[in-house]
């Protein structure tokens, strides 16, 4: 599909501020390490080829191709997306950068945990899985509008780039949120094609954030009590998420049949997976996935895992009710997924005060023995199959 061009309306560094080192000149490179050669049990995922979006027709082919997977799996890859790979190198060079600052520096970048708000640097460590702790950094970019505008400070390195970085961002979620978004109305047979779209508009207030993310080498003893991330199983909380092409494999999807299996990384490529949000909105019609991400093949296990996100979610009003404009979900004959109603931003809260805060969740697993947990409304989170 066509590049839809993005303004870039981000603040300009301080003109005091001396940032030429940070120039993308003087920054050695991100290198992805070699994909594995090992034998695995991929997933066989559809791929939505972009172009074909603004051509007679194409529309309606690619809701076609979509059909399966958004009911019944929740994984896809999009490709042309309009960004180009130049684009995409320079946000995993500054990811690699961002990392290698000393922890002293991201720390005074760090998120509020207690108060559940996830945008800027959270450190690895801070959950337990099996019996040893978590091996996730991560770097999380508030939506670049007013709302957020001088709310999160940030580390000089990210200060030079932030102007490239607000168009990143933006070009994501115009070029691949709003199409996807249709091609969802056309699936769910809504009679307005933008009916989803209006609820995710970019400059209305809402919890999109763009993301850094970095797995951590773990020497094998650490692994065996980690359990090999067989314990991670989860599902994301927004409507899609967007993750770039990373050679490393350790992204799992449990299928229809109750089995893992490995997402490949397919060049060019995008991968999107349905999250709750969007679940909730079509009353679980449109699947939200259980995914994870467990140890890389032994031929992989030396190298870090980087990662490029973006987590998209609709307006912090919208109240999260099967839509009921759909033929679709009408025939299905659809619910309500919470006892009363909730709003976006009241889902986003709770269910980030759990991901954020891994002793309240230990809690409330503790306080009941089917591996439930509510998070909210009557809405359950579950541990599942390792």
């Amino acid at each position: 599909m066509p590049t839809i061009t993005v303004q870039n309306t981000a603040s300009q560094p301080e003109a005091e501020a001396d940032f030429s080192k940070y120039d993308l000149t003087n920054l050695k490179p991100y290198v992805h390490p070699p994909e594995t050669k090992e034998d695995l049990p991929w997933s066989e995922l559809v791929t939505l080829d972009l172009e074909d979006y603004d051509r007679p027709g194409g529309k309606e082919r690619l809701a076609k191709q979509l059909e399966h997977a958004v009911h019944h799996v929740g994984f896809f890859y999009v490709k042309n997306y309009g960004l180009s790979q130049e684009q995409v190198d320079r946000q995993f060079t500054l990811a690699k950068h961002f990392f290698e600052l000393p922890t002293s520096e991201k720390e005074k970048f760090e998120v509020n945990y207690k108060a559940a708000d996830y945008n800027g640097w959270r450190r690895p460590g801070r959950a337990v899985i099996g019996d040893t702790k978590d091996n996730i950094e991560m770097y999380n970019f508030a939506k670049f509008t007013e709302h957020f505008k001088g709310k999160y400070d940030h580390p000089d390195l990210i200060k030079a780039h932030l102007p490239e970085i607000e168009v990143f961002q933006k070009a994501l979620h115009a070029n691949v949120v709003i199409p996807l978004l249709r091609l969802f109305a056309i699936v769910l047979q809504l009679p307005d094609e933008e009916y989803l779209v209006k609820q995710h508009t970019f400059e209305k207030k809402s919890e999109d954030h763009f993301r850094y993310m970095i797995y951590h080498p773990r020497t094998e003893e650490e692994w065996k009590a980690a359990k090999y991330g067989a314990t991670g199983g989860h599902t994301d909380l927004g409507t899609v998420t967007l993750l770039f092409r990373q050679p490393v494999a350790g992204l799992q999807i449990l299928g229809e049949d109750n089995n893992w299996t490995w997402v490949a990384p397919q060049p060019g490529t995008i991968t999107v997976n349905l999250a709750d949000t969007i679940s909730h909105l079509t009353g679980g019609w449109l699947k939200s996935s259980v995914h994870r991400v467990v140890a890389p093949p032994e031929d992989q296990r030396q190298y870090e895992r980087t990662g490029l996100l973006y987590f998209a979610r609709p307006h912090n009003d919208t109240k999260l009710l099967p839509i009921t404009e759909s033929p679709v979900l009408e025939k299905a004959g659809v619910k309500p997924r919470f006892d009363s109603i909730v709003t976006m931003e009241e889902w986003v809260r709770a269910k980030q005060n759990l991901q954020l805060n891994p002793e309240i969740l230990k809690k409330k697993y503790a306080e009941r023995d089917d591996g439930k947990v509510e998070v909210l409304a009557g809405f359950h989170d579950q541990k599942y199959k390792e």
